[in-house]
């Protein structure tokens, strides 16, 4: 350790342990270590010994109480070195005279160089750096304290300094802030000077350089601090000309409206901006130490018109808990403290073209205990106002992204399906396991651990991994549009089911082997943008395919193999594909035949053998393309000539 307090911890069950520290554990002569002692207290010399219990870990924290400031004359309590500190010491764990664990540490530390005087408050006077060096030492960077290598800075002691004299800094970042420039009469830098320097040189002295700035006077301009605020045009001349989708909905105070979200990493952000015509359905796991409470219902929000409309806000109690609430391992039976919490927020937000007409807020209040953990839910959903009995009238049939893909059963008397993905909770086995619905445009992965025993028949275990990966695709088509009717076929398009591969590999008898389990259901999703409606793009599927790939379980065996249990992961991902509404257009014979002409695919390209003598050549100027073009058809020409017999003839008399 370097520092003058170190943490660890101590894994296990801290009840009954007896936790003690040693100094200097190693023996003078020898060099060995000292037998450990388990009858030592929690204070050793400089040094004392913290002990935080935990449930299965314990903080264990090693500080130091003395001060690490250099010593000054007639001080005592300092340290009088550089170097202060060079110990060993030793952590034990015990449990009555049985050791449990032991930390052997190795103290080097240094002491403390920050100014320890007397702080001035007057204000800083910066001088014109036109005529004065703003800073004598850019080498002193730290306020306080030496910098190392930086010999003009002034809170370096001499001792401190010996330590880097040889590998100052040099130039003007080490202080020469005034150094002899070129053009100086009296400089002698220049290696060869020219017999006219003395007649152009400068006189001038140190005070007066280029490095000041005194040549060059710059504007001044105020600086801008960024900020996360809005600017509302409000003013007759520029109005608010309303919300498009994705835009963020803006509250009265010109900031944004947020409602937590998934990020793409899977966590929960308290503060996410809600978009306009994006609806989402969120779930968040807190707890009661970490819960905090969302932007306050009473906040107004923006219409798109520069006018502002208040929340409708209903609350209403859990009546089930169980669907929220997971109770914690370490929960304990007696009292513990309890706070009134949000468990679900609905967003239900009524738009017309670019305004929001009304927002409805329903929010569900319950009781959350210390120990347990919080399956918080929280839904936007964009309504239009020309509805009917709170069914949205689709104006855009196409999907948009965040909304379910609608899914149905053609072949059953009931059509209504459903395209799930996992939803985790508690351990992560698949037996509490919840659905949600697959998203529109939202790629996921999600799964859950399937328990499986040592002596598991692998025919078996195939047939329930199939089962739970099925269990999430009950349906056999999907709607192509956000509101394909079910008494139309032509709006539907069918599963594409690939069974699994089987090599039928057998295991010869051994137990906690399977091999081809499908334990991935891969679904792909392909859709394209067929056309937009108000704006809006209208974005159609057409296509579903759903394969399975399969792994090699085999039994994973723990310390001494005492547990018959494995666990075996699957997993489901859901991928979207977009191609183009219309497919491009075939490759012409022409281009099939003289592809050795075609640009695009070769790197020869003859069609553009005469490319430097136009314009759109701008390797170089104009005039010397076109020179060196003239002078090389000359010179063919010339060889053409040349070449001919009667040149020779003529050459020859």
């Amino acid at each position: 350790m370097s520092g003058p307090r170190v943490n660890s911890f101590f894994l296990g069950n801290s009840s009954g342990v007896h936790f003690s520290i040693i100094l200097s554990p190693r023996d003078a002569e020898t060099g060995k270590l000292q037998l450990a002692n388990c009858s030592g207290s929690k204070s050793a010399g400089d040094w004392n010994l913290d002990v935080t219990p935990g449930v299965s870990t314990s903080k264990v924290t090693v500080s130091l109480t003395r001060t690490l400031e250099l010593c000054l004359p007639n001080a005592t309590e300092c340290c009088p070195s550089p170097l202060c500190m060079v110990e060993t010491l030793q952590v034990l764990a015990c449990r009555g005279s049985v050791m449990l664990a032991q930390l052997l540490i190795q103290a080097e530390i240094f002491a403390n160089s920050s100014f320890t005087g007397n702080v001035s408050e007057n204000a800083t006077i910066i001088p014109n750096q036109a005529f004065k060096p703003l800073g004598s030492c850019p080498c002193n960077l730290t306020a306080g304290a030496c910098d190392v290598r930086c010999c003009c800075d002034l809170e370096c002691t001499p001792d401190m300094q010996q330590l880097f004299s040889g590998s100052c800094f040099t130039g003007v970042f080490g202080g020469d802030v005034n150094p002899p420039f070129d053009q100086l009469c009296s400089s002698q830098s220049m290696e060869y000077t020219p017999e006219w320097f003395p007649f152009l040189c400068v006189q001038s002295s140190l005070d007066n350089t280029p490095f000041l700035g005194y040549f060059y006077h710059g504007s001044i301009s105020t600086p801008k601090d960024p900020s996360f605020k809005i600017p509302l045009q409000t003013s007759p001349g520029k109005p608010f000309t309303g919300y498009r989708e994705g835009d963020p909905i803006i509250t009265e105070e010109d900031e944004y409206f947020t409602v937590p979200q998934q990020s793409m990493a899977g966590q929960c952000v308290r503060n996410a901006p809600v978009a306009y015509l994006h609806n989402f359905d969120v779930k968040c796991l807190t707890n009661l130490e970490s819960y905090k409470e969302g932007l306050p219902h009473d906040v107004r929000i923006n219409s798109g018109t520069a006018d502002f409309i208040q929340q409708d806000v209903v609350y209403r109690a859990i009546t089930d808990r169980g669907k929220f609430i997971t109770e914690g391992e370490n929960l304990l039976a007696a009292e513990v403290p309890c706070q009134n919490v949000t468990f679900a927020e609905h967003y239900k937000f009524i738009w017309k073209d670019k305004n929001i007409e009304q927002v409805n807020v329903t929010v569900f209040l319950g009781s959350l205990c210390d120990g347990e953990i919080l399956t918080q839910r929280f839904t936007v959903e964009f309504l239009s106002l020309n509805s009917t009995n709170g069914e949205e009238l689709f104006e855009n049939p196409g999907y948009q992204v965040g909304k379910p893909v609608r899914a149905a059963n053609l072949n059953a008397s009931d059509p209504l399906g459903s395209l799930n993905i996992w939803q985790p909770a508690g351990r992560g086995l698949c037996a509490s396991a919840t659905y949600r619905p697959v998203l529109f445009g939202v790629d996921s992965y999600s799964g859950c651990i399937l328990e499986v025993d040592i002596n598991e028949d692998c025919s078996l275990l195939r047939g329930n991994v199939t089962e739970q990966l099925n269990a999430l695709i009950q349906a056999t088509h999907v709607g192509k549009w956000n509101n394909s009717s079910y008494s139309d076929p032509n709006d539907w398009v069918e599963i594409i089911r690939l069974d699994p591969f089987s090599s039928n590999v057998s295991t010869g008898g051994l137990k906690g082997i399977c091999p081809d389990i499908p334990a991935n259901l891969n679904i792909r999703i392909i859709f394209a943008k067929v056309g937009a409606v108000q704006g809006i793009p209208q974005q159609q599927i057409l296509a579903v395919q759903i394969s399975y790939s399969t792994v090699l379980w085999q039994f994973q065996c723990g310390l001494g193999c005492k547990n018959t249990l494995s666990f075996l992961p699957i997993t489901a991902s859901v991928q979207f594909i977009e191609v183009p509404a219309q497919p491009p257009p075939p490759v012409t014979r022409y281009q099939k035949l003289y592809a050795e002409f075609d640009c695009n695919q070769n790197e020869v390209c003859w069609p553009q053998l005469l490319y430097p003598l136009t314009r759109f050549y701008t390797g170089e100027p104009y005039s010397q393309s076109l020179a060196k073009g003239l002078f090389l058809a000359f010179l063919v020409l010339l060889a053409a000539i040349m070449s001919n017999p009667w040149f020779s003839k003529l050459w020859n008399r």
